[in-house]
Formats: C-alpha cells, structure tokens, sequence
C-alpha cells in the first residue's frame, strides 16, 4: 500500500449529470424530436418540389409529401412533448418517403 493517501478521493465519473436533473433529458429529448421532425419535413419537401418539376410518376411526390407532413407532425408532437409518438411518426415519415422514393 504505497500509493498516496487521498487517491481515490475524487469524484466518480459516472455519469451523475444527466440523473441529476431528469427534466434536463426530457428537454432534451423534445428538442431532439423537434429537430429532427423539422429537418426531415423539410427535406422531404424539397424532394417532393423536386421531383413534381421532373418527369416523376405522381405518386413519387405525392409519398414525399405525405411523408414531410408526418415529420412535420412528429415535430409538433416532439415539441409537446410526446417524444415516443414522435419518434414512431418520424419513422413512419421517412419510410413513406423511402417507398415513394423506389416507385421512382
């Protein structure tokens, strides 16, 4: 035992910060839904202007559309806080936009 008297003494790195305040993660996790909803109906907005000017099929713009509308209501419903609806409308979003994107 030769090590020195106060090691060991410090703080734990555990992880403590974000158990600490668990409203902290919550906000967080809304942002992170608003965020991403945001993005992605914007995306998928663009998409559908893009391909509506094109020589696509109607469907194709038609399944970006309907899939930035359900980002956009993810966003809503991430900003309200109903992450977990948020999250399953997001990927419903992006699968619709995926699918359209293969009648393409």
């Amino acid at each position: 035992m030769s090590g020195r008297i106060d090691s060991g003494t410090g703080p734990a790195i555990t992880g403590a910060e974000d158990t600490a305040d668990p409203a902290q993660g919550a906000r967080r996790a809304r942002w992170t839904a608003f965020g991403t909803g945001a993005l992605l109906s914007l995306a998928g907005l663009a998409a559908s202007l893009l391909r509506l000017t094109g020589s696509a099929p109607a469907l194709v713009p038609a399944a970006y559309a309907l899939g930035a509308a359900l980002c956009a209501l993810a966003a809503v419903l991430g900003l309200r806080g109903r992450t977990r609806r948020a999250l399953w409308l997001l990927i419903a979003g992006a699968t619709v936009m995926a699918v359209g994107d293969q009648f393409d």
